[in-house]
């Protein structure tokens, strides 16, 4: 399988065939993406960066020679960073590309790819990867194995919002580096051309800045309005695709130094973000690690293209952006990152940035309903005892839960669009003779303390079920939690009490088993008959349970704990009662997390998080194999479901995933991970990596 290895950039195109091509160009952008998703951190330089392009590999005497171009001097070359204008919502760079397609077979994931057991997968799944990668391209013209072939050094795509045109709102643009590779960017060019042409585009040709550009218009589709264009420009230096003639005419602008904006390296968010990212990044011993991708957004633009491109229609529904800003959450100004891979610590590293400086009254950080951003830093401690040794994944969130709650008043009001409806509910809790009685404000938020975890896991022989979640709220009087829990549990016709853990109330909640709707009841009390009628979407959850634990042996302190699966509860209820010989935190892979999470500066976090990746995947690895991961019944399977129910029909024919080898085969490259949130004066780091 020498042919798929990632190194072929830069080959003539003649070498190697197009499927061929889009698989490696698949595997690069596979390997970033993973990275990218390794924590979701964030960063790119305060300052432009020119890499130097990349060598074309010298031909065998047995294979034809590409034709030899000299690379421009690098000093002479404008980055596209210093091109692309303010107003951009987003941007992803990656610095220089070929150096980025070396590195990654060098990464597990890289290595798993290469992997001779998973080879048949990957061969049946040539057709696919070609269709997949080839509408990549459909916006703008090239797709990501052009860009393989041709890009020397850096290649840039950035997001730009045109909000007066309500027809086409945003536009996308991809701007590579192709000094050394002008001839290979002509083959591409003439292969785009006759791409286009067959799917019935027609081409006009326009010169501007004395440069041609090849404008393609393309006929709509049955009901659509909007025309569609792909306009693209090639010189000895660079090729600029976008989906708008005029986003090509500006860069060519900007280029000649006539810029209609300022580039957006010269702005403060992107600047602020980029250079708390890249000093970050610079504190690291990483050696060898390459610069896998940059990226920088503004979140609610950014969220407008997103939503715009997805084509989320809410109807006459609460505007979630709309609302989200009216409630000062636009204090997020920005975000932004850095990932590098092949490092000879970490595999994949992240280093990142969220700009949102304090906008509120002191002692208030944000105003309105932003307030709940506010995170607490904590000395980072031990993980506890009671995260059992089987455990997938574990997080831990410090946050304020008092000003939280409180916080999400004015939130949930103008979602209503009630002043009164908040305090309304609470009151309602607390006085419905018929209800529990539970009084929040007393009973419930004072006993409450400031950390919340989350705990994962699953079980064997893999099934829809296996899957478990745990989340735990760490609590100061476990008796008046208990109380509480106990009352609102009497009233849910739902609920049932577990034996087996004695002195402990464990509560299952299995929907149906009451036997009346509650909720509808409810609903009708408080004067939505409307809402009670309405047909009601099926609970994310078909059971649930949870529990009060106190400290015992198993743990220093209590906690209120509630899990999808009631034997979870049971099981951690025991540890809690009598302790356990092993635990999460003594195994040696949790162990080498947390020193490297140390090692990154994690003194103190917000949160933070460890994940044994090979039992993360498990279960989801498993059920994909046997054609069933759609039946799993977790949250996030159940979430994912839910979102794209509409769509079913539409479904393509299902991956075969049987040929894919046994977990234990490939799970030497599943390399453990984790990352942690640190809270500083002016926003959030995010910090995310992968162990070598």
């Amino acid at each position: 399988m020498s042919v798929l290895l990632v190194p072929a950039v830069g080959c003539p195109r003649s070498r190697f065939s197009r499927t061929t091509r889009a698989l490696a160009a698949a595997k690069c952008i596979a390997i970033a993406m993973l990275g990218f998703s390794a924590f979701a951190s964030t960063s790119f330089a305060q300052e432009s960066v020119v890499a130097e392009p990349a060598a074309v590999p010298a031909p065998k005497d047995s294979e034809p020679a590409a034709k030899k171009v000299e690379a421009a001097k690098p000093n002479n070359f404008v980055s596209a960073i210093d091109l692309i204008p303010q107003s951009a919502a987003g941007l992803v760079r990656i610095p220089n590309l070929p150096a980025v397609c070396n590195a990654a077979p060098k990464t597990h994931f890289g290595m798993l790819l290469e992997d001779a057991s998973v080879q048949p997968f990957i061969e049946a799944q040539r057709d696919r990867a070609e269709k997949y990668i080839e509408s990549m391209g459909s916006t703008v013209g090239l797709r990501p194995q052009d860009l393989y072939d041709i890009a020397s050094g850096e290649v840039v795509a950035a997001w730009l919002p045109f909000e007066k045109d309500q027809r086409r709102p945003y536009s996308l643009c991809v701007v590579a580096d192709v000094r050394g590779r002008k001839g290979l960017a002509d083959q591409a060019l003439t292969t785009i051309d006759a791409d286009l042409k067959a799917g019935n585009a027609t081409r006009v040709n326009t010169t501007h800045r004395g440069q041609e550009v090849r404008v393609y218009t393309t006929k709509p589709k049955p009901g659509q309005l909007k025309i569609d264009q792909v306009a693209i420009t090639l010189n000895d230096e660079r090729i600029i695709a976008a989906d708008r003639d005029t986003v090509v005419f500006d860069l060519l602008d900007a280029i000649a130094g006539e810029p209609k904006e300022s580039p957006i390296s010269s702005v403060d968010d992107y600047k602020t973000v980029m250079k708390q990212s890249r000093d970050s990044l610079a504190t690291v011993d990483n050696k060898d690690s390459v610069e896998t991708m940059h990226w920088f957004a503004r979140p609610f633009p950014m969220a407008r293209i997103l939503r715009k491109s997805l084509n989320v229609d809410r109807g006459n529904e609460v505007d979630i952006l709309k609302l989200l800003e009216n409630q000062g959450f636009d204090a997020v100004k920005a975000a932004g990152g850095v990932m590098v891979i092949a490092g000879d610590t970490f595999d994949m590293l992240h280093r990142g940035f969220i700009l949102a400086p304090p906008t509120g009254t002191s002692p208030k950080r944000y105003a309105k309903a932003a307030e709940m951003l506010e995170l607490e830093n904590v000395d980072l401690a031990d993980i506890p005892k009671w995260v059992h040794a089987g455990a997938a994944s574990f997080t831990r969130l410090n946050w304020d839960i008092t000003q939280g709650f409180w916080a999400a008043e004015p939130l949930v009001n103008e979602a209503l669009d009630d002043e009164e409806i908040f305090r309304a509910m609470i009151d309602g809790i607390r006085d419905d003779e018929e209800g529990p009685q539970i009084d929040i404000v007393k009973d419930v938020l004072p006993n409450l303390d400031n950390q919340i975890i989350l705990v994962t896991d699953n079980t064997e022989p893999a099934s829809p079920t296996s899957e478990r979640m745990l989340g735990a709220i760490r609590i100061k009087d476990a008796k008046a939690v208990g109380r509480v829990i106990q009352r609102a549990m009497e009233v849910e016709p739902d609920a049932s009490k577990l034996e087996g853990v004695p002195g402990v109330d464990v509560w299952r909640v299995e929907r149906g088993a009451g036997g009346e709707d509650f909720d509808a009841e409810f609903l009708n009390e408080i004067g939505f008959e409307d809402e009670a009628k309405k047909k009601e979407a099926p609970p994310l959850l078909d059971q649930w349970a949870i529990a009060v634990l106190d400290k015992g042996p198993g743990s220093d302190a209590a906690y209120i704990v509630f899990s999808s699966h009631s034997d979870l509860v049971v099981e951690v209820a025991k540890i809690f009662q009598n302790g356990a010989k092993d635990s999460f935190s003594a195994q040696p892979t949790v162990k080498e997390i947390v020193s490297a999470m140390k090692s990154l500066g994690a003194s103190s976090a917000a949160v933070d998080r460890t994940v044994r990746t090979d039992l993360a995947f498990r279960t989801k690895y498993e059920l994909f194999r046997q054609g069933r991961l759609e039946e799993s019944d977790s949250v996030l399977a159940t979430v994912v479901r839910r979102i794209f129910e509409k769509d079913e029909e539409e479904k393509g024919e299902k991956v075969d995933a049987a040929m894919l080898p046994p977990l234990q085969d490939i799970q030497k490259y599943l390399r453990p991970g984790g990352g942690y949130v640190e809270q500083t004066d002016t926003g959030l780091t995010l910090n995310g990596f992968l162990l070598k």
